[in-house]
């Protein structure tokens, strides 16, 4: 990737060329017996090769640009999850072959957006859960569980999880699928933290901690690599 920049170095408003290599991808590994500690969701796959557009929106050789929704990253094989994605995202999310997405927000999902799910034979699930901030905040046990069960069967995946921002509410439900994953306390709140930044909640991590997984706990796991050990 080159990075062009402006002033610094050499003369005021000389530009410079810097070359970035992208860093490797990072593996995930699960473990059957006791927690692991391991935070390093694996590097999302290269979308498939866009095809040639006349569209405005296209590089300059003609390729149709691939734009992620906000907060985009893979939790797990066939899992992902981001923040609403809008029509300008409508390739990226063609590209990643979805069959599902799980939608927790309690606004009504536009037009434009069902369309595209119709049209990519692309099927919505929606828990309507509250985005209310702290200290009024009140998730939904069953609503998340429900969800869960539908993250947990791979006839779905490839699935997009996604709330407004891709933070609070899908952060809730990421952690207690890490969890499921019997990834230990301290790497489930990193992860969570490092999407909501500033803004994390307390009242969030708190609900991830106490999740009852009894009933969820003999749903196979077979999307992960967790299951080889």
């Amino acid at each position: 990737m080159v990075i062009e920049s402006l002033g610094g170095g050499g003369g005021e408003g000389e530009a410079r060329h810097v070359m970035i290599e992208p860093p490797p991808p990072s593996s995930m590994m699960f473990s059957s017996g006791p927690a692991v500690c391991n935070s390093h969701a694996p590097a999302p796959p290269s979308p498939r090769t866009p095809p040639l557009t006349g569209d405005d929106d296209s590089d300059g050789d003609g390729l149709e640009l691939l734009i992620p929704p906000l907060n985009f990253s893979m939790v797990d094989y066939g899992i992902f999850r981001s923040g609403f994605p809008d029509d300008a995202n409508f390739g990226f999310l063609k590209s990643l072959g979805l069959r599902s997405v799980i939608s927790l927000c309690t606004e009504p999902y536009p037009e434009v957006s069902k369309k595209f799910l119709k049209d990519n034979k692309i099927e919505l699930f929606t828990f309507e859960i509250d985005g209310c901030k702290e200290p009024f905040v009140n998730i939904p046990e069953e609503k998340i569980r429900n969800a869960l069960r539908v993250v947990l069967d791979v006839t779905k995946h490839p699935v997009l999880i996604h709330c407004k921002r891709g933070k609070h509410r899908t952060g809730c439900l990421v952690g207690c699928l890490r969890r499921l994953q019997r990834w230990c306390l301290s790497s489930v709140f990193d992860e969570y933290q490092r999407f909501a930044a500033a803004k994390a909640r307390v009242s969030d991590q708190r609900f991830i901690e106490l999740f009852d997984l009894s009933s969820l706990r003999q749903s196979p796991i077979s999307f992960s690599c967790s299951r080889r050990h």
